[in-house]
C-alpha cells in the first residue's frame, strides 16, 4: 500500500534534561536532524517556556519536524512527517536519540495519505486544475 507520507511519532524518554531545557541545543539538534535526513529546510520556529520546556518546528519542503520537551520529566516528543523518497526520516530519529541522550525510546510509524489500496506509486507533484502534472 502506498501513501503520500510517513509520520514518525518518536518518544524520547530518559533524556538529558540539561539539553532539553537549552533552546540553542534543542534547536540545533532539530535542524541538524533535518539536514542529516536530506530535507530541504524552509522555516524554523522555536519557543522557550518559563520556567522550562521548548516547543519547536522545522518546516521542510517535504513536510516538518517538531519537538516538545519536558525537561522535568527528561522527556521529548518528536514528530517527523515526510513525503517523497529522498528523505530518510529514520536517520533523523537516530540523530535525535543521540543528541538528546535518550536511554529509552521508541518510534511509531503511521502512513499518511493512503488514498487507495493499489500498489500504484503516488506522485508528489502539484497538479493543475485539469489534474495534469506540473513540473
Amino acid at each position: 500500500m502506498n501513501a503520500l507520507g510517513t509520520h514518525l511519532l518518536v518518544e524520547l524518554r530518559d533524556c538529558n534534561p540539561e539539553i532539553l531545557k537549552d533552546l540553542g541545543k534543542t534547536k540545533d539538534a532539530m535542524i541538524s536532524a533535518a539536514k542529516k535526513a536530506r530535507a530541504t529546510i524552509v522555516d524554523v520556529s522555536f519557543h522557550e517556556f518559563s520556567p522550562f520546556g521548548i516547543s519547536g518546528m522545522v518546516v521542510i519542503a517535504e513536510s516538518h519536524l517538531s519537538v516538545h520537551t519536558w525537561p522535568e520529566y527528561a522527556y521529548a516528543a518528536v514528530d517527523i512527517f515526510t513525503c517523497g523518497d529522498i528523505i530518510k526520516p529514520e536517520i533523523a530519529v537516530i540523530h535525535l536519540i543521540s543528541r538528546f541522550e535518550s536511554k529509552n525510546h521508541f518510534v511509531v510509524e503511521v502512513k499518511r495519505g493512503i488514498l487507495s489500496c493499489s500498489n500504484e506509486k503516488l506522485p508528489h507533484k502539484v497538479c493543475d486544475g485539469n489534474l495534469q502534472m506540473v513540473s
